[in-house]
Parts: structure tokens; sequence; C-alpha cells
């Protein structure tokens, strides 16, 4: 077998010749990146993101992250624009033009249409000579440091600088709306990051499904409601409602001695850990993974003696999480 140095001699020269251009990007921005991030904030429609080639997947991928994190954005491929994709810009638009060379003949339709109906164009180029370059209302330049891949022909460094640039504004543009985690999960409700993003008023158990029994309970009523509910525990209440404290297995486990004659208020545990529905609801696995327990009562800050619901590790594990 070949030896695979020569090959992690590769990568390395790639990633470090990458990792230069990036690096001689970030320090080489100046006033123009903040007036297209000021331009996109002032936009009242959509970002429109177009590219060809390389450049269009790295559009793609611009687009999906402007929309998942706040801003409405929509990629258009500039050689469906000719042929009546152009109806998908508006007046309240903003476009995000990428070329590297500046020169794609493709994007001439649609930067002409900008033109023609005084849509603001935002250009990605390395060449702010070139006709995209000339034409756009700001350009975002990005070094001509050449391709990583040795040839000077493979997009390797110019789409990793596009891709960058593209994070940097769709970041600014976060930071400015104070978009927040929570905000963030709205857009991805499934997945792995929907699930790292779920709310614990999204999991929890309400209502009826909610185990209680009384102070003055006695076990054979205790040992029935967990029973039925299944979660393992119940709910300990006083007249009023308030929550007293919580019957777990363990806490049953730990007075079987003289089980019969006890009442929930003999073996409740009091002051039980709670927890909010707005918390994220990895918070409440690492808190149950933490004290070693199956369960949390959710209890409404507004209404701090009344359980709101209860949630259960499986209900957590269900979405992906734990």
């Amino acid at each position: 077998m070949a030896s695979t140095t020569p090959f992690r001699d590769t990568a390395r020269r790639v990633i470090k010749a990458e990792a230069k251009a990036l690096d001689i990007m970030a320090n080489s921005l100046d006033d123009r990146f903040a007036e297209a991030v000021v331009k996109l904030l002032e936009t009242k429609g959509r970002v429109i993101v177009t590219g060809i080639g390389k450049s269009g997947h790295i559009a793609r991928k611009i687009a999906a992250t402007l929309a998942s994190t706040g801003t409405p954005a929509q990629f258009v491929h500039p050689a469906e624009a000719s042929h009546g994709d152009l109806g998908m810009v508006t007046n309240d638009d903003t476009v995000i033009a990428i070329s590297n060379s500046g020169e794609a003949p493709e994007l001439a339709n649609l930067v002409a249409y900008t033109r023609r109906f005084s849509i603001p164009l935002i250009g990605i180029t390395s060449r702010p000579e070139s006709s995209l370059g000339k034409q756009s209302d700001i350009v975002l330049q990005l070094p001509a440091l050449g391709e990583a891949c040795g040839t000077g022909v493979v997009p390797t460094t110019s789409t990793t600088l596009t891709l960058a640039m593209g994070d940097a504004v769709a970041v600014a543009l976060m930071e400015h709306r104070a978009f927040t985690p929570e905000h963030f999960r709205n857009f991805h409700p499934g997945g792995k990051l929907g699930a790292q993003l779920s709310l614990v008023g999204d999991l929890m158990h309400t209502g009826d499904t909610i185990p209680y029994v009384s102070l003055a309970a006695n076990m054979t009523q205790v040992l029935a409601q967990i029973g039925q509910k299944g979660f393992g525990v119940t709910c300990v209440t006083n007249a009023q409602g308030h929550l007293q404290g919580i019957i777990t297995n363990g806490d049953i486990s730990r007075h079987m001695a003289g089980l019969a004659t006890l009442t929930a208020q003999d073996v409740m545990t009091r002051d039980p850990v709670t927890i909010t529905p707005d918390a994220l609801a990895e918070k409440a696995v690492g808190i149950m993974q933490t004290r070693k327990i199956t369960c949390l009562l959710v209890i409404d800050p507004k209404k701090p003696n009344v359980p709101a619901g209860l949630i259960h590790i499986h209900d957590c594990l269900r979405v992906g999480l734990g």
C-alpha cells in the first residue's frame, strides 16, 4: 500500500492556504461590509442570492443560512431567472450576486433587471473592476489569492472565502437583531437541531395526565395513582392544590417498613426539583442525569405553587435528546 504521507501533506497545504486567505480577508474588510449589512437590514422584502456553478452552490447555502437566522432569503438560479423567475424579484428586495471573476454571463439578465428597476445589488467578487463590480451598488471584495488546488482552475479558496463572507453577513445581521437560540428553534423544529432547541413546554405532560394525590392519601391511593399515570411518580398537593412534594418509586422503597400505615405526607420528598416551561429540554435532561432521576415537575413562574406539567426522560429521548 502506498504511503499516506503525500495525501496528508496535500490536505495540510490546502487547509493552510485557505486559512491564510481567510485571515487576509478578515483584515481587509472595510466600510463596504457595514454598508452591505445596513442595506440588508433596510430591506423590506427578501434577500435574493444568486450565482452560477460553484458560486451557485455557495449562494444556495448563504440564502439558507440567512433564512434560518431571521433574514427572509431565497436562492434564484440566474439561468432560470432569464426564463421567468425574474418575477420572483421585487422592488422591495435586495439582490446578492456572486461571481469570483465578476464576468459570469449567466448573471447578466438578472443584474440588468436590478438596474432597470432600481433594486439594490450587492456583488461578491474578487474583481471590483469587473462587470458585476461596476454594476453593483456595494461590492464585497474577496482577496484575489488564487486557488488552493495548485492549478488555479478548481474553485477552492475562492468558494471558501465566499462562504465565510456569507456567514459573516448572516451573523452580523443576527447580532444586530438579537437573534436568540429560541428564535433559531422556530426555524428548525425538526432534526437534531430541533431536538436540542426544544422547550420543556413543548414536551411536558399537562392537565389530567399529571398524577396527583393529597397530603392525607394512603399508600394504596398513592400506588394506584403512580401505576395509573405511568410516570413512576406522583405530585402531592394540599387542599388548595398547591404543590407540597413528590413521591417517587425511590421514596416508596425507602419507607417499605410499615408502608401501609403511612400517608403521602409521611413518604413524600419536600421541595422537589422543578423546571420552567420556557427552559430548553436539553437543560431538563442535564438535571435529570445529574440527579439520577427520571422526571421533573414543571412550574410556571406566574403560578409557582401549582404544577404546570411534568416532563419525563423518555419524552426527551423520544425527540433525540439524552
